[in-house]
């Protein structure tokens, strides 16, 4: 993919700080399922991978998407985990303060999610509701000057890491997806605490657990956007989130590649580097073709998002397409490993592992293809 000298030195420059910083505690996160270190973060916020998106006014770059999509490519590179770090806080809770925030929150939180002092996270998934959202159980009912949350919130990436929280819930369960609202929940609120901690497959240093509304009492100018419209924002915050997802599955399968180029030119076999095998030359060419037609879709998409082009279509191939990259690299590549790729000795049993949930959340690959299909005209 052709980039600018501009973005090219970006890309650079991004994957320097990631090697130097991040790609030296990838492991140890994954193995002990460690959340990224206050060190950590406050180098990401220091090198400018939280506020890339942000307006100037509020701590922020004001760069065009494909920086922050490149950010969470060369992070996911070589550690996914930390990768979903950097997209949340620019985009599934970035994304909804900027968009449908009054001046006062987004004085009030927007500074501190660029310059990394806030974490954030985005509650929309329940037990009932995942890829139907409809299906909301956590409640807000109207009581004087406050809302009152009741529900839980599950798979919720930085959990009880965040401090502040963009959280969908139920104010009119008899309008459907126009009965949902969103609110801004702030760490420590009477009533909000924390469930179990997931343990799970793969991204294991990003932490997902429960959150837990009893008699939570949020004042009304919490109210993020307006009543009723939770679910377009949560649509259009997953619009943008699911580019960044794309940007985390890019970054693995370009990560695998990387390693396995690497180990071929090493392992000798009969008397020759198994590089020079024409099997090994044939996958590796069929993997770096799908990796570059994944990285076309995902950077041709980001500029129609900057253009102000309806993108919802695009955003969806470009979640679904990575992912299946992703997953097919990773796969691929271990086995050009062997015995040796099935060992944590090299990261490939990690990338494998943190492949498969880019298929999974901010709207499964089956969903991504009801919303690309709905988009053809076929009805």
């Amino acid at each position: 993919m052709y980039l600018t000298p501009e973005q090219s030195k970006r890309y650079q420059q991004y994957e320097e700080f990631v090697i130097e910083n991040i790609k030296p505690h990838a492991a140890e996160l994954d193995a002990k399922g460690m959340f990224p270190s206050d060190e950590t973060i406050k180098k990401l916020a220091d090198a400018g991978f939280f506020n890339i998106l942000f307006p100037k006014e509020y701590g922020g770059q004001d760069l065009e998407t494909l920086a922050y999509i490149m950010a969470v490519e060369t992070t996911a590179k070589y550690c996914a985990s930390t990768s979903i770090l950097v997209s949340a806080q620019n985009s599934l809770v970035g994304y909804p303060f900027l968009h449908f925030g009054t001046d006062e929150q987004k004085k009030k939180y927007v500074t501190g999610l660029a310059n990394g002092s806030l974490i954030g996270a985005f509650a929309l998934t329940e037990y009932a509701a995942g890829s139907d959202a409809a299906k909301q159980e956590t409640t807000a009912v109207a009581d004087g000057d406050y809302y009152v949350l009741n529900g839980t919130k599950r798979f919720i990436t930085n959990a009880e890491h965040a401090d502040v929280y963009v959280v969908m819930a139920m104010t009119d369960k008899s309008q459907g997806n126009h009965g949902i609202t969103a609110f801004i929940v702030e760490k420590g609120t009477p009533g909000f605490t924390f469930g179990k901690k997931e343990i799970k497959m793969g991204i294991r240093g990003s932490v997902t657990g429960e959150l837990i509304f009893k008699d939570c009492r949020i004042p009304k100018e919490n109210i993020l956007g307006e009543v009723g419209k939770g679910f377009k924002i949560a649509m259009e915050t997953l619009d943008c989130g699911r580019l960044g997802v794309a940007a985390q599955a890019l970054g693995i399968a370009e990560g695998a590649l990387e390693e396995t180029i690497k180990y071929v030119k090493q392992r000798e076999q009969f008397g020759k580097f198994i590089s020079q095998f024409q099997n090994t030359q044939f996958e590796l060419a069929e993997i770096a073709t799908e990796i570059e037609a994944a990285k076309t879709l995902l950077y041709t998409t980001c500029k129609m998002k900057d253009e102000g082009v309806r993108y919802s279509k695009e955003a969806a191939m470009a979640k679904m397409y990575c992912s299946q990259v992703a997953n097919d690299a990773a796969r691929r590549c271990l086995q050009l490993f062997g015995g040796c790729g099935y060992t944590t000795e090299y990261p490939l049993e990690r990338m494998m592992r943190d492949a498969k949930i880019t298929e999974i959340y901010e709207g499964t690959n089956e969903i991504q293809r009801i919303v690309i299909s709905a988009n053809l005209g076929l009805k």
